[in-house]
């Protein structure tokens, strides 16, 4: 029961196809905004609990600031402006009436337009400044959930829509060093989110000058290689330097006596997380949604042919509940779902296996009899380890390890891709040009048929730039990793390098 699209026929399309087969979101009729449905949201809130509990083991505490934001302080910051410009959604009327032909249209022009949040930068530095005095209400280490509204033009379910869900992370600071060690600190968060929860591999570093964040001193960032080898931007942590205090008046009375302004931090991610975890372990049958952030990590369905066979079978499925639910992976009690649903046996099933539940138990009045438990396991669909024959305390005893080796199991997978895709050997800008002229087929461990990561030298000349963008790619960062320190030749200019960059196609 494959999608309509396969990976391999049209990856776009596939992408759209594993969302809705999943049932994790849809369009609305509010144009270039998305429903998130619950198997969707679930995941979010997953990803939202666990940062939200490394944020407070980090000190940060959470906050809400306004969604509507003053136009003039955007205007403070040049940079900024500059960046949000082109995506700013403005309020400039308090009201509607009926005209003439009884159409409602706007009235009561407000004195000044307030933007509508595309990140909270103005407001929060403002609030800073009246909050900040001395050296002594540093750090303020806050965070907040909120959605935002950047104007789209070409919007796609999870990745680019006009109004999402994020986090972000607002802190400032009486020295640089504690600015930019903060912005380290929150990078390794994402790092360990991305990979420890969500099975996601990631390249950590630092994005170029022309790519960082507007109105940033350096951004950091995590990448992630999606199946197709398109990079996918997974977050971003900000060191702002003095760049927004100065204009927003953050000072504060320095250990010395003396006026200062204050270094400031932010960082966030967004639910495109979601995109990102699809686009990483989805297949051809549906979404294959890692364990920890699954919102059920143990489906059972109830296969009952006959009414004389439903007391039985739901006795059963009572019992293997009951004991299910003492049973702990990850250090959490495990997440049960028993579908009661009025529904086809094998309908049901197959929409479970659809959302990618990671085990799914099927129980019959054979299982009962035999006192067994049949399980199926998401991640290993078309291969001889997906059905699991157990007696009940044995499956019973092993889920929670089961959870944990599948969790374990796909993030290795993911890593493996990822690692196997990363070219070294494209060293001149013919090869370049080569490797990344589009191709038919798709990246499945084989590196020619489609592109993905080129792992080269890059001499950081801004001359180089308009060659990217001819070729349709860009420096998703600097990695940290991969650096090697010895002088080579800048493979778009051939001048001399050092550092090494991550050439890609991206979302």
């Amino acid at each position: 029961m494959t999608l309509r699209n396969i990976r391999s026929n049209n990856y776009p399309e596939w992408f759209q196809d594993v969302i809705t087969a999943a049932d994790m979101a849809e369009g609305s009729v509010s144009p270039g905004c998305m429903i998130i449905k619950p198997w969707g949201y679930g995941v979010w809130m997953r990803i939202r609990r666990t940062l939200d509990d490394m944020f407070a083991e980090t000190g940060h505490e959470n906050y809400y600031f306004p969604m509507f934001i003053p136009l003039s302080f955007f205007q403070k910051e040049a940079d900024h402006v500059e960046g949000f410009a082109k995506e700013m959604a403005l309020v400039t009327h308090s009201k509607v009436r009926k005209n003439e032909e009884g159409k409602l249209v706007p009235y009561g022009a407000l004195e000044e337009p307030l933007v509508v949040r595309p990140t909270s930068e103005t407001i929060i530095a403002d609030a800073f400044a009246k909050w900040v005095v001395s050296y002594r209400d540093l750090p303020i280490l806050m965070n907040q959930w909120a959605n935002v509204v950047r104007w789209e033009m070409r919007p796609r379910l999870f990745l680019r829509t006009r109004e999402f869900l994020w986090q972000e992370g607002h802190t400032a600071h009486a020295t640089a060093e504690e600015a930019e060690a903060e912005a380290n600190q929150m990078l390794e968060v994402y790092r360990s989110m991305c990979e420890d929860t969500m099975a996601m591999p990631v390249i950590t570093g630092q994005k170029p000058e022309h790519e960082k964040f507007p109105g940033a001193v350096t951004t950091l960032c995590v990448e992630a290689m999606m199946q197709d080898g398109k990079a996918l931007q997974a977050g971003t942590s900000h060191y702002l330097g003095q760049n927004f205090s100065r204009p927003a008046n953050i000072a504060f009375q320095n250990r010395d006596g003396e006026k200062e302004f204050a270094y400031t931090t932010s960082w966030g991610v967004s639910t495109r997380l979601v995109g990102g975890l699809l686009m990483s372990h989805a297949d051809d049958e549906g979404m294959n949604t890692p364990p920890k952030v699954a919102p059920y990590q143990i489906v059972i369905v109830p296969m009952i042919k006959d009414e004389s066979m439903r007391e039985p079978i739901m006795a059963y499925v009572a019992k293997l509940e009951a004991a299910l639910r003492s049973q702990t992976a990850f250090g959490e009690k495990i997440r049960i779902k028993t579908d009661k649903r009025n529904k086809e046996s094998v309908d049901k099933y197959w929409e479970w296996a659809r959302k990618g539940a990671p085990i799914i138990c099927e129980v019959g009045i054979r299982d009962v009899e035999g006192e067994k438990i049949m399980s199926k396991i998401r991640c290993r669909m078309n291969t001889p380890e997906h059905k699991k024959l157990l007696p009940f305390n044995d499956f019973v005893a092993t889920a929670g390890a089961l959870l944990e080796e599948i969790q374990a199991e796909m993030f290795a997978k993911a890593k493996a891709r990822m690692e196997a895709n990363i070219r070294t050997d494209i060293t001149t800008l013919e090869e370049l040009k080569e490797y990344f002229t589009p191709k038919s087929g798709w990246l499945e461990d084989d590196k020619k048929s489609h592109p993905a990561f080129v792992l080269a030298k890059w001499s950081e000349d801004k001359d180089t730039i308009p060659l990217l963008k001819e070729m349709g790619i860009t420096i998703r960062c600097i990695p940290f990793a991969y650096q090697d320190g010895k002088d080579g030749k800048c493979i778009l200019s051939g001048k001399p390098a050092v550092k090494y960059a991550i050439f890609a196609r991206s979302y």
